[in-house]
């Protein structure tokens, strides 16, 4: 279960406790979390997170190729999902990353700045 973030905080459920996300939103959750978290940064889970931060070194030409690359490593653990696409719009040295994901029929879209 994965609970609403707002702004780096929890949300309220206004009777004490959390607001449970569940379905496509719950997806999207654990989605970004796997693709924020930098990849081999926890000791004892080493396979989970991205190495979407390493972008930044690459030739800009390379960084679509890449950015599709490091997405679909980051989510291969997650049952019932499918990477359609990866969209990368490069602004200098940053960017803007929009993926496309199917997942038990329903169409969701993960958007991060990286």
């Amino acid at each position: 279960m994965e609970w609403k973030l707002s702004q780096g905080d929890y949300v309220p459920d206004g009777v004490g406790g959390l607001t449970a996300l569940s379905g496509g939103e719950e997806m999207l959750a654990r989605v970004l979390y796997r693709l924020t978290a930098r990849r081999g940064a926890l000791p004892f889970m080493p396979e989970l997170g991205s190495r979407l931060y390493l972008l930044g070194r690459e030739k800009p030409s390379a960084r679509q190729a890449l950015a599709a690359q490091y997405v679909t490593e980051a989510l291969r653990e997650e049952p019932d999902l499918s990477v359609r696409s990866v969209e990368l719009v490069q602004d200098g040295e940053r960017g803007r990353l929009a993926v496309y994901l199917d997942w038990q029929g329903e169409e969701l879209v993960a958007q991060l700045s990286i």
